[in-house]
């Protein structure tokens, strides 16, 4: 059976022992080895029942995706079958996270005991796929449609505590416990006879179900949010209503038949590429585990307006107290008490008690005196986008912060190695570019000056993981990956408004593609005056001049009402018409919604090939996330580069050059030889 799986018999009790770290995956070994352990279970007549257990931090947590889409026989629900055919109890013995296929292999079981802490649930929907071993048929049986659905929807998983709640195990025990308890269990229910229960059989749940005529659009209104743009969820609704209309064989193969054709689906694809992608973020080639890692128990942060105060929150959230300098009295306690309310709003929706908010505040020190941050392990500058002031801030810090002190900027497009020439350790500087804001974005950027040492960067990686951002290495560039890959994006969105495509088309289109928001209506929530369009006179330029800022002052392209919903300004209009007078700019028809598509994303899928050319980011993958992370690119379009190698780089390359845009020459090499970025 091999080392992934192995079987020990003790007083009639098979153990069968899935050993595949890190994570136990599921994978064609592990297959193998828990459908010979069937075989022997079935056919060893001193075998009266079994556990089925798994050593490390953690139950199976899930198939292997890298198998995916060839998976080799024996495939997860034919071993499973086999397990819940058995004629001799199996009980499974839970700890950890059992997901996805590690869930299903527990629902397969006759009886299901977990430790405390355990975690459960099924995740696929977040590839675009659904459960594909029966979990789509024996879930619903177990715990009900609208709770199975409940977590196949979402794909959160649930604890233990609730698991025993919804019956989806039989106990629940102390960690120390749990082989223990697995095994007295077993014990007790070789001495009993009578059916084994099994979850592919119809149960009180299935009948009630089947009375229930609204069931499934009461399932579908309570989460109509998930169901936007993508395909996923209605295969899980309709695998579960096979589960309670049809006979188990049946449902089984209703969800065979849409497994497949979610598998072979382009979201599908998109969502395994970012699944993997997100993962290989924090890979940077050269700087291994042996490279040393300076430790930061304490942080400087300079800048107490909306970034500051947010990457405050960031390191006290993961328990790294903070010092936070600001020069005049009256932003510092503005700052402080931006956080405060933060935080006791988010205890108003029970997910702080008061004592939390007390030492999460109090973990966060104010200070007027630069002098004060002398002591600290790392400095984070975040005051106004500007190179001169950063220049006084890095050239007073140098003379201020220890040796050996890792010197940061927040700057979102400034030169960090201009920066770090200020000091006299540019070693120990680089870029650390939170998104805002900056205690709810998932998004870290840490940009690589030429002199920043691998310890330095190293440290910035692993730190991005202590503060639970996805990071993501970059080089050294205006707007580094993130805000570099969307500029081009929106200049295209102010050129076509300005050739007479109206604003909410544009909008519409991008929203249909699975944005949350366009291209103008992002500008109005980010803010008219933060965003610098080249030229003399500009759309935004001209509505800030008229105290139009987007949504913090006045509205901006949009009017909004008190609800937030916006309609076109008219005063944005008549700006409009007097920019595009000045610049002598005829109209032309509107585009239509496939026109402004591309003529938004190919220019961002362009820019992407630059940065790959110019090694500003390691891998298609890491532009992919940025985009994700950053801009909300809708995470089933997998990214702009992954989402070109699907729509096909040469009617990319074709369509930029009827826009009359050079192609990125690494993009035209890709079209012309049938290459692909991902």
């Amino acid at each position: 059976m091999g080392e992934t799986v192995t079987v020990s018999v003790d007083n009639g009790i098979a153990i069968v022992t899935i050993a595949n770290p890190p994570v136990n995956a599921l994978g064609h070994a592990v297959r193998q080895g828990l459908d010979a352990a069937a075989d022997r279970i079935a056919s060893d007549g001193d075998i009266r029942a079994a556990i089925i257990r798994a050593d490390g931090g953690t139950f199976p947590a899930g198939a292997d995706i890298a198998e995916f889409p060839d998976v080799p026989a024996p495939l997860h629900g034919d071993v499973f079958d086999k397990i819940e055919a058995l004629h001799k109890p199996v009980v499974a013995a839970i700890h950890g996270t059992a997901l996805g296929g590690g869930l299903e292999l527990a629902l397969a079981c006759h009886f299901r005991v977990a430790a405390e802490g355990a975690k459960m649930g099924l995740p696929e929907v977040q590839l675009g796929l659904l459960p594909g071993a029966r979990g789509t048929q024996r879930l619903p049986r177990l715990i009900g449609a609208e709770a199975a659905l409940g977590m196949m929807l979402t794909g959160k998983p649930i604890d233990a505590a609730k698991a025993l709640k919804a019956g989806l195990i039989d106990e629940l025990v102390p960690a120390a416990e749990l082989d223990e308890k697995a095994f007295e269990m077993a014990t007790a229910l070789m001495a009993k006879d009578g059916p084994l229960p099994r979850a592919s059989q119809d149960s009180e749940w299935t009948r009630k179900d089947r009375d229930d005529p609204q069931l499934f659009e009461r399932v579908k209104e309570a989460h109509g949010r998930l169901f936007r743009g993508v395909i996923a969820p209605d295969a899980i609704l309709t695998c579960v209503k096979a589960a309670v209309e049809l006979p188990f064989d049946k449902g089984a193969e209703v969800e065979a038949s849409e497994f497949a054709r979610l598998l072979s689906s382009d979201q599908s694809r998109a969502m395994i590429h970012v699944f993997f992608a997100m993962r290989e973020t924090a890979k940077v080639p050269g700087i291994g585990k042996e490279t040393p890692l300076i430790d930061i128990k304490s942080v400087g942060i300079i800048g107490a307006g909306t970034m500051g105060g947010g990457i405050a929150m960031c390191f006290a959230n993961a328990g790294i107290p903070v010092k936070l300098v600001e020069v005049k009295a009256e932003a510092l306690e503005r700052g402080l008490g931006v956080i405060r309310k933060n935080y006791e709003n988010t205890a108003k929706k029970g997910r702080l008690t008061g004592d939390q908010v007390e030492s999460l505040v109090s973990s966060i020190t104010g200070t007027l005196d630069m002098e004060d941050l002398s002591d600290v392990d790392l400095v984070i500058e975040a005051v106004f986008e500007s190179m001169e002031i950063k220049e006084k801030v890095f050239t007073r810090l140098d003379s201020i912060a220890k040796q050996g002190a890792i010197l940061a900027s927040n700057t979102s497009f400034l030169d960090i190695n201009h920066i770090a020439a200020m000091t006299s350790r540019p070693e120990m500087v680089l870029g650390l570019h939170f998104f805002s804001p900056a205690n709810v974005m998932p998004l870290l950027e840490v940009v690589r000056g030429d002199k920043s040492s691998d310890s330095v960067i190293a440290t910035g990686m692993k730190l991005g993981k202590t503060l639970r951002k996805t990071p993501v290495l970059a080089g050294v560039c205006d707007g580094f990956i993130a805000n570099r890959l969307m500029f081009p994006y929106m200049v295209a969105s102010q050129q076509m408004l300005l050739r007479g495509t109206p604003m909410q088309d544009i909008d519409a289109a991008l929203k249909q593609y699975g944005f949350a928001m366009g291209p103008i209506a992002l500008l109005d929530l980010i803010g008219l005056d933060v965003i610098d369009f080249p030229g003399e006179m500009t759309m935004t330029g001209e509505l800030v001049k008229a105290e139009r800022r987007g949504q913090k002052l006045n509205g901006g392209f949009y009017d909004y009402d008190e609800k937030r919903r916006g309609t076109p300004a008219p005063a944005a209009l008549e700006i409009i018409e007097k920019v595009r007078a000045a610049h002598g700019i005829e109209t032309a028809p509107p585009l239509q919604a496939d026109e402004i598509l591309t003529g938004l994303l190919y220019p961002v899928v362009n820019e992407g090939a630059r940065i790959l050319e110019e090694g500003i980011a390691l891998r298609a993958g890491d532009i992919d996330v940025t985009a994700i992370l950053g801009y909300n690119w809708p995470s089933y379009q997998g990214g702009p580069m992954c989402w070109a190698d699907i729509h096909g780089l040469d009617r990319i390359v074709s369509g930029l050059e009827k826009m009359g845009v050079e192609p990125a020459p690494l993009l035209a090499e890709k079209a012309a030889s049938g290459g692909s970025f991902t």
